[in-house]
């Protein structure tokens, strides 16, 4: 990534955490010497109220009451800002717009809040429009659930498995790394007993390293046990004793969705960290030819 880089998206929900991503943005925005674009998406109204000319009319004073109050955010949160900023008010499904109004812009990154995990536990997954950008958006997403809001990157983590995709994130940590000046911290975790896949884990990491460092990156490395906790409270608790400032994670392609969903470790460190979480999808043919991982 170069600076003056595309446009950043930040959906507005009115919610303090949506308040908490939008100061973060703006650091990035200014680090990045990018633009700033606001959004805030009206749910889309059903078959019937749409036959309505009364509920047209609502709808009308609706969005202008909300672009006012967007407008008001925009002039009080971004009077920081290095660049420019713009704010749009749209209706429809609130995801599919946040992916329709990033390609649109050409947005080289999203930037919003989540609530973190549902009052029932059990269900597996973010928020639906949270989960559904996550999956389905062209540049990387960061979401934030922490409360504390972070004006820095120190110290990235960077998970490693076996799985060829994850090796694309490397590059996007290294063109954050450089821009926030921060260090990086590749992790792998095994859970067996498996010698091969030790081995295997600890050729990953170290040629991992060795790719960061000669980019000018300061990096250290870490292969630790599963122990008891799940993979995703590993992370977390790993992020935690580091103090990190950021997580780097990647989603998976559509068309193997089925098999490896978001990833239950993926939404479950987007829901329980109080690091932000950037994920990033991976492009259908990777470029193995800078360094080879194995």
């Amino acid at each position: 990534m170069s600076k003056s880089s595309g446009p950043i998206l930040v959906p507005i929900g009115f919610t303090d955490q949506s308040i908490i991503a939008l100061e973060q943005a703006i650091n990035i925005a200014n680090i990045t010497n990018s633009e700033l674009f606001l959004l805030t998406v009206i749910e889309e109204p059903s078959a019937i109220q749409k036959l309505f000319v009364e509920y047209k009319d609502s709808l009308e004073k609706l969005k202008n009451e909300v672009r006012i109050k967007i407008e008001n955010i925009q002039e009080t949160k971004c009077n920081l800002l290095k660049r420019d900023s713009d704010c749009m008010v749209s209706v429809g499904k609130i995801y599919e717009e946040i992916v329709r109004v990033s390609d649109m812009i050409g947005a080289s990154l999203i930037v919003m809040g989540t609530d973190g995990t549902p009052k029932d536990k059990k269900k597996k997954f973010i928020g639906s429009n949270a989960y559904n950008v996550v999956r389905s958006a062209h540049c990387p997403v960061i979401t934030i659930k922490g409360k504390v809001h972070r004006s820095g990157c120190k110290k990235i983590i960077l998970p490693l498995d076996l799985h060829k995709e994850t090796k694309e994130k490397v590059t996007t940590a290294i063109a954050y790394a450089r821009l926030w000046n921060s260090e990086i911290h590749v992790f792998s975790v095994h859970n067996d007993n498996n010698e091969e896949i030790k081995l295997k884990l600890t050729r990953n990491l170290n040629q991992v390293k060795n790719f960061i460092l000669d980019k000018g990156i300061k990096c250290s490395s870490a292969l630790v046990n599963h122990d008891k906790l799940n993979l995703s409270e590993k992370v977390i608790d790993y992020s935690i004793d580091l103090n990190s400032d950021l997580i780097i994670i990647m989603t998976q392609q559509e068309s193997d969705f089925k098999r490896y969903f978001l990833g239950s470790t993926a939404s479950s460190i987007i829901n329980n960290s109080d690091t932000p979480v950037m994920s990033i999808r991976p492009v259908k043919k990777l470029d193995t030819t800078s360094y080879e991982l194995q």
